[in-house]
């Protein structure tokens, strides 16, 4: 397998950093192993898991579930709160009120370098603070955006609130293009496809006794919305982890069910059920997934159990074919992001050296022990820069579309693979996120590192070549 460093990537980082980053890039026998098992024989069912069935056993199980994953995605620290203030926080920002105490403790701990006295709390300021911080749309290839949002009511019967609607804008370049609500489920997350944005989520929950249904909706490009339907796959508990565009006018929807079970449903255009199919996975989240020839390939994950670097290939039915997992001697793969693209399959991922930290936290574990050795709770941010960029390398794999094996690697030094898309132009975007700076924190209990990465974007072609590279101008947060 051929290695290609992109070592312009990182022109402006000081020399003394690119030259310690630069030893720990992994020679080329260190990506090269990948392991398969046959599916029949490999479906374990691990212990400790991730996902939503922890969400729905205790009351407004629904509202819980969208605040932490609120939290998890922005980056928000966690730290001293209950159940009932993590939604009030929850709800102060999402509603853009900002006039909770609450509130602006959380920022506090989430924003590196800022440090809000309580009388420069006004809304006012925690409103500028959550825009300048916090408030980034992802946007796609087309400079198409989404943003979630959530509105409530009050049951008297229950005594709490309730989901009122689920609310979904689409934007380009600050543009609303339209606004979709949704009543039946909480959206959980959307996607474009060729006759409009396909939309999923989940059914609202206020006791473990209740049955969480996943819905699936299809928003027109006008806004309108075409059709939204339930799925029932005899599940107790199931979410939707991926919708896949067949090309024909059909969606391959991919389904956890049960907390060990994956599920790949077949819809036509207008939301009807063609067919179905499940498989037993254990206890692995559906973390990406892509079409592959007339089949799909699936990461699945559990960060529990490390499970990171997992692959199942799945037929064009949906019955499981082969897993494949990518390892090494001496370091660890984290994916990212997938895409299949000319006729091969690319794999976004970074690379930590193998580790071990009694806190579950493997990934830092070098950096950690670095620290704590040299006794000292605050070590220079140039020191901590300097060991987190040696301990990650991006890597973007390139595969054989056919078995999955690597054929061609990119990696950069100091950097995390970050998303993976094509462009309006018919290339590929992989965006790589260069470490900058990190400080040490060691009395935040959400992460013990934080900082930032800028974020650069490289463009390959049909043929798999490199044809550009260019600094984004983006940054984006680094918390472990």
């Amino acid at each position: 397998m051929k290695k290609e460093i992109i070592s312009h990537a990182l022109g402006e980082i000081d020399a003394r950093y690119v030259a310690e980053a630069a030893e720990y890039a992994p020679p080329t026998a260190r990506f090269a192993r990948v392991r398969r098992a046959a599916a029949a024989a490999a479906c374990l069912v691990l212990l400790a898991g991730i996902g939503f069935g922890a969400f729905a056993v205790a009351a407004e199980a629904g509202e819980y579930r969208a605040a932490v994953d609120f939290f998890e995605e922005n980056g928000l620290s966690t730290e001293g709160l209950s159940r009932a203030e993590l939604k009030a926080v929850y709800r102060d920002i999402t509603t853009e009120r900002f006039a909770s105490e609450k509130t602006a403790e959380v920022l506090r701990r989430s924003v590196p370098g800022w440090e809000i006295s309580q009388e420069e709390a006004t809304p006012e300021t925690l409103a500028a603070l959550w825009e300048q911080n916090f408030l980034r749309e992802r946007t796609d290839a087309r400079g198409i955006s989404y943003r979630r949002e959530y509105s409530y009511t009050r049951d008297e019967s229950l005594g709490f609130d309730t989901l009122e609607k689920s609310i979904l804008t689409c934007r380009r370049g600050g543009e609303t293009l339209w606004t979709a609500e949704f009543r039946d489920f909480y959206v959980e997350g959307c996607a474009a496809m060729s006759a409009g944005t396909a939309v999923w989520g989940f059914t609202p929950t206020w006791s473990s006794a209740q049955p969480v249904h996943a819905w699936l909706a299809l928003v027109a490009e006008d806004g309108a919305v075409r059709w939204q339907r339930r799925l029932e796959h005899g599940f107790q508990r199931e979410s939707v982890g991926a919708v896949l565009d067949d090309g024909d006018g059909t969606w391959a929807v991919l389904s956890r069910g049960d907390g060990k079970f994956l599920c790949l449903s077949r819809l036509d255009a207008e939301g009807n059920e063609l067919h179905t199919r499940r498989n037993e996975v254990g206890n692995l989240g559906i973390w990406n997934a892509v079409r592959l020839g007339d089949g799909y390939l699936v990461q699945l994950g559990n960060t529990t159990s490390h499970d990171t670097a997992l692959l199942l290939r799945l037929d064009r039915d949906g019955a499981a074919q082969e897993r494949i997992t990518y390892e090494a001697e001496d370091c660890a793969y984290h994916i990212t992001g997938m895409a299949s693209f000319g006729g091969a399959v690319y794999l976004s991922a970074y690379a930590v050296p193998i580790g071990t930290d009694e806190g579950g936290r493997h990934e830092i574990a070098g950096i950690l022990d670095m620290i704590f050795a040299q006794g000292s709770l605050e070590p220079p941010p140039e020191t901590v820069t300097a060991a987190v960029q040696q301990n990650y390398t991006a890597v973007l794999l390139v595969c054989d579309a056919a078995g999955g094996a690597p054929r061609t690697f990119y990696s950069v030094p100091g950097s995390l693979g970050g998303a993976l898309e094509e462009d309006v132009a018919g290339g590929l975007v992989w965006e790589v996120e260069r470490v900058d700076t990190v400080r040490f924190s060691p009395h935040t209990s959400a992460y013990s590192l934080y900082g930032s990465c800028r974020v650069f974007r490289y463009t390959f072609d049909a043929a798999g070549t490199l044809v550009s590279q260019q600094d984004s101008g983006e940054t984006s947060m680094y918390a472990r």
